[in-house]
């Protein structure tokens, strides 16, 4: 009966990781931005003395779904979205650089051109953006912000600094704890000038709820499922026992 227990309380396990999995991508799925999390577990044998007769289940892997969110028009101006791939730069609270497509930028009192979430949009002059007090900010399509200072004509324009796009090969990233991607080898990718962007909209999160709550039940059910084994099991090894004192 050990076989058993052993396969029922590994798979039970691995459906609860997918099962919390699951219910942050729900939680997520109003989060501008947000790349729906992945995981994957097989049935794999334990390997020992004698024969691989112990099966055992195990997360083989873990990732994210990258396609592209639908865009939602806000008409505000510093609300951007990535056309296409690609991936908006940002400093992550340990000072690395990290990758997103949220696009909800944000200036600070100070002038620090943020995300929503708080993370420094980095320039192409490879530190983060500090917009100078201004009246009037435009974003292009290239990731230009250009301002009217205060007090200047019309006409007068300056150039504050390029945001950061990049074009990352995306089997060579993944999420980290801090919700941003992240270069597997920790180094910086370079800009892609053919990278664009669109501003006045957002890039909304790719969860489908209505498949992620199907999701949901489908792992409760087979979550029911191994406890029932579970119990099973243990039914029968009390039988077995009540038999052996019987004889």
């Amino acid at each position: 009966m050990d076989k058993v227990l052993y396969l029922a309380s590994s798979a039970g396990k691995e459906i609860m990781f997918s099962q919390t999995q699951n219910s942050n991508n729900l939680a997520n799925a109003n989060t501008i931005g947000f790349k729906e999390d992945l995981a994957y577990a097989k049935s794999l044998p334990v390997f020992g003395d004698g024969l691989s007769s112990r099966v055992y289940a195990i997360t083989e892997g873990k990732g994210s779904d990258t396609s592209s969110g639908s865009l939602m028009s806000t008409g505000r101006e510093l609300d951007v979205a990535i056309n296409g791939k690609g991936w908006f730069s940002v400093q992550g609270l340990d000072g690395t650089e990290g990758y997103t497509r949220a696009g909800d930028l944000r200036i600070t009192p100070s002038g620090l051109l943020t995300t929503a979430a708080g993370h420094p949009v980095i320039g192409n002059s490879g530190g983060p953006i500090t917009v100078p007090p201004y009246e009037k900010l435009d974003i292009g399509s290239d990731g230009t912000i250009s301002i009217r200072p205060i007090g200047q004509a019309p006409s007068t324009l300056a150039v504050v600094d390029r945001i950061k796009m990049v074009k990352p090969d995306e089997k060579k990233i993944e999420k980290g704890e801090d919700g941003l991607f992240h270069t597997n080898d920790g180094v910086p990718v370079v800009a892609d000038a053919g990278v664009s962007m669109t501003s006045g909209v957002l890039e909304t999160s790719n969860v489908n709820v209505v498949a992620s709550m199907v999701s949901m039940m489908e792992l409760a059910k087979k979550f029911e499922m191994q406890v029932k084994i579970m119990e099973k099991a243990n039914e029968i090894s009390t039988a077995s026992q009540q038999i052996m004192k019987m004889s």
